[in-house]
């Protein structure tokens, strides 16, 4: 089949979000100006750059109560600072439990019942298991094309990695098994690893 997304794809559930999968999760927490704290999943993440690391994630939809965006992006507007936990298959549930709309004020660590441990470089709190942490300063806030389409660009001040998931100097992602979103309800986790050189290597 063929479509232009302007025009639908008559498919009972949109298929985009299971074509470019599997993607990411970056796990955000901030905290607002009144020092209440944020914790939610968004798996339009990725790292973009490594001199200096840069990651971006974006928010596709809106509250009533955060002037077009939400709570993670209008606490980032407020803060300039957040952080990126990354999801281990242990967590997911926890991750998912934290990804409903709630209201304004709502604490997803207290909710998903996550230790949260004080970050080092930013003012906001990471999840304590979390198997890396990555503490970012916002750049940029990119205004894309839609309604509440909000791309959040952040330089990483701050890597954090569980000790136990470095063997042999290396940051060995089977011994957590990374999770990443396809579509629709749809998560994998990542269990076998391959690998590869690049030509001339």
């Amino acid at each position: 089949m063929f479509y232009r997304p302007e025009d639908g794809h008559g498919l009972p559930h949109n298929p985009f979000a299971a074509i470019v999968a599997p993607r990411p999760i970056g796990w955000i927490s901030t905290r607002g100006s009144d020092g209440s704290e944020n914790l939610a999943p968004y798996s339009f993440f990725n790292a973009v750059a490594y001199t200096p690391p840069q990651v971006i994630f974006s928010s596709t939809s809106a509250k009533p109560d955060r002037d077009g965006t939400k709570d993670s992006v209008a606490n980032i507007r407020e803060m300039g600072v957040f952080c990126c936990n990354i999801v281990s298959r242990a967590l997911a549930e926890p991750m998912n439990d934290s990804s409903g709309a709630y209201e304004r004020g709502t604490d997803e660590f207290d909710l998903a019942e996550l230790e949260r441990k004080p970050c080092e470089t930013i003012d906001c709190s990471y999840v304590a298991a979390a198997p890396a942490v990555l503490e970012c300063r916002m750049t940029q806030i990119v205004e894309l094309a839609g309604k509440a389409n909000l791309m959040v660009i952040g330089e990483v001040t701050g890597i954090r990695i569980r000790d136990e998931h470095l063997v042999d100097g290396r940051f060995d992602v089977l011994s957590f098994h990374p999770v990443a979103r396809l579509g629709y309800r749809d998560y994998a986790a990542v269990t076998e690893l391959f690998q590869m050189s690049r030509p001339g290597e």
